[in-house]
Order: structure tokens, then sequence, then C-alpha cells
């Protein structure tokens, strides 16, 4: 072959080689992209990495990312089976929350998610642990580590004692950017069996009247109330805000024969339920 028709033969294949390996950096998929990182756990030779979309854990609904690495290879792990355990350590007992299992999530090779409803927490953050235990190749591992838990700026959960001397637990999940226009409201109803489980509560109904204690204890119109989804085990209402400002969310719950285990009718002699839960936008 001669030479003027090798150069060109050498120069194309360099070329073909230097953009395969640029193309390969660029598919490069960050799996945790628009997540913060709360916390890393170290676990001898694994590290368990926590990520939400705030970079923080805050009293209410909370969704969760979780990443297992293994720190001798570097590599992160896509075949685990992790469950975990929330536990607030009071002065005289403990307790724990209402959580979901954890899954793998959809899409992702390494990221698996859960969620956690925090009902409370300490000034200062302090109060909680969690537990995480994983099975890998086989091979089962634990390990506890403390966590701040901080006071979210509504009240965006209630825990309560119902009529039935029963004690639930609401969270407000959606809207998490509330505005001008009816809103899709979505809550999470946990009942407490013990102070370590909160299975979902299913088939009531949770009554909505949103009021601006602010402008007159207004309400708004094409509201409706939050009923149950067997989907998701979570449940569904309309919630119309008519204007910006501090929002009211008035609530009575009722089991499902219709009897009112918590929460009153919002009237003229009456501002407000003893249930709620509030919003700021």
């Amino acid at each position: 072959m001669k030479l003027k028709y090798l150069l060109p033969i050498v120069c194309f294949t360099l070329f073909f080689s230097c953009s395969t390996d640029d193309n390969d950096d660029t598919m490069l998929i960050n799996e945790v992209e628009n997540l913060q990182l709360i916390k890393t756990i170290e676990n001898g030779d694994q590290s368990i990495e926590l990520y939400n979309e705030k970079g923080m854990f805050e009293t209410g609904y909370n969704m969760i990312s979780l990443r297992i690495k293994d720190n001798n290879t570097n590599t992160y792990v896509e075949d685990a089976t992790i469950s975990w355990m929330p536990v607030m350590q009071m002065p005289t007992m403990q307790h724990s929350c209402p959580k979901s299992e954890i899954t793998k999530a959809i899409g992702k090779d390494t990221v698996y998610q859960g969620f956690i409803i925090y009902q409370m927490t300490f000034e200062d953050g302090s109060g909680w642990s969690l537990t995480l235990d994983y099975t890998i190749n086989d091979v089962d591992y634990s390990v506890t580590e403390t966590i701040n838990v901080m006071q979210y700026e509504n009240q965006n959960t209630a825990s309560f004692m119902g009529s039935d001397d029963s004690r639930y637990i609401v969270a407000l999940i959606a809207p998490k950017a509330p505005s001008i226009a009816i809103n899709n409201m979505k809550v999470g109803l946990f009942k407490m069996e013990n102070m370590m489980t909160f299975p979902a509560v299913e088939d009531y109904t949770i009554a909505l009247d949103p009021r601006m204690p602010g402008m007159g204890n207004h309400s708004s119109p094409n509201n409706t109330d939050l009923t149950y989804n067997s989907a998701d085990h979570f449940y569904y209402g309309n919630l119309s805000l008519t204007m910006t400002g501090y929002w009211k969310l008035n609530l009575k719950l009722l089991d499902a024969s219709g009897t009112v285990l918590k929460g009153e009718d919002v009237t003229e002699n009456n501002e407000s339920s003893s249930l709620y839960l509030d919003l700021e936008f």
C-alpha cells in the first residue's frame, strides 16, 4: 500500500478512537442528579449515601434515595436488599414513625428509595437515629447512626388521638409548590399499632376546608375531600387556592362508616378545626 493511502487510514482510525472515548465519557449517567447528599454512613467495607431534594431531613414527609458503595472497589452495589428503622429517643421511651419499604428506584441501577415521615423532633434537630439492615451476596449487614431532623417551617404533619382511642398521623405530601389554581392535594394517613409500627390506614375520608385566617377566614371554591387510593395507599383530593398567603387546611377524619374521629366544621363560631395542616406561598 502506498504511503499516501496509509496516512488517511491511520488518521481516521485515531479520530474514530478518540471520538468513541469522548462519547463514552458523555454517556456516563449521574443517577443522583438533582439530589443533594444528606449524610454518608460508614460501615466497614461499605458506605451508605442518603439523598433527597433538600439535603436534609425535616419533620413531615421525606422521600429518600440511597446508594451503597463498596469501598474496596469504589463501585456502587446494584443488587441489595435494604430495610430501615428510624427511632426517636425520648427521655422515658422511644418510638419510630411511618415509613415505607425500600425498593429499587425505577430506571436506576444503583439507587434505592423510600419515604420516612418524622412526626416530631427536638429544637436542635437531635433525638433520632436510623438503623439500616441490608444484604449483599447473601451476607447480612447492619449499621445504626444518629441523624438530625429539623423542624419544618409549617405544620405539614399532625399526630393526634382519634375518638376511637387510636393514635393517627397525617402528613402533607403535595402540593410541594402550591399555586393559585386547583392543586392536587396528597396526604398520607397512618395508625400507630405500637411504638414501632405505623401501617397506612385504608378507606377512610379526610374532609377538607381550606381557610385564610388573615383574610377574614374566607374559603375557596371547588375543593374536594380526600379519598383513599389503593394503588399507592395515599389520599387524594382537590385544594383550591385563590391567592397567595397563609392557608390553614382544616380537616376532619372520618372512618369507613362515616364516624368523625377527629376534627370539626368551620363555622362563624368555630374559626378552625382541631385537626389541620397549613401552608404558605
